[in-house]
């Protein structure tokens, strides 16, 4: 069993690019017609029946919530990297729902007589399919080992903490000397 700090970057970086793969491969159509010579779509139509945009929405959202769990800390960081779970698994399920209507979206977006020959009916899972799956198998690997050790990863200090919060007493050995110096001109003692 790793130590769970030293989990932090591993799993960070494999949750940003199992997001990312996630969510190019859900902008990209996931399923095609191949009996349509080219540039008898002009208009999209075909491509955009073939696409998931709500698995490129889901997978926006991930790498969003693993944005918040880099500058968070406490209990708005385990209710981040819970929601991230959730979403992970919401695109999950739009990669199996994707699987089973665009084939069937895209055999009913094709114009009738474009096809040579008529020849139409067939279509293909494109490779943009088989990544966003990978993607979003990873993105939700990610986040379950995330909700797992997200309360012993190392947080930033409050030093970094907006300017005008709660004054958050911080301790002399994480002053800067430019802080100690501020706390003496302004009458406190940096040691007590």
């Amino acid at each position: 069993m790793p130590e769970p700090r030293a989990t932090f970057v591993p799993v960070v970086g494999l949750g940003l690019a199992a997001g990312t793969l996630s969510a190019v491969a859900s902008a990209q159509p996931w399923v095609e017609d191949p009996s349509l010579p080219a540039g008898s779509d002009p208009l999209g139509l075909v491509a955009d029946a073939g696409e998931m945009p709500l698995a490129l929405a889901l997978s926006l959202v991930v790498l969003a919530c693993w944005g918040v769990l880099l500058v968070t800390r406490g209990m708005v960081r385990r209710v981040v990297s819970v929601l991230a779970l959730l979403v992970a698994v919401g695109v999950v399920v739009t990669v199996v729902v994707g699987l089973s209507t665009l084939p069937d979206q895209v055999l009913e977006a094709v114009p009738p007589g474009t096809a040579p020959g008529g020849d139409t009916g067939q279509t293909s899972i494109t490779a943009w399919f088989w990544a966003a799956a990978v993607g979003a198998l990873l993105t939700v690997v990610a986040t379950v080992l995330a909700v797992r050790w997200v309360g012993d990863w190392p947080e930033m200090g409050s030093r970094y903490d907006a300017p005008g919060s709660d004054p958050v007493e911080v301790p002399p050995e994480e002053q800067t000397n430019l802080d100690l110096w501020k706390s003496i001109d302004e009458g406190r003692d940096p040691t007590v």
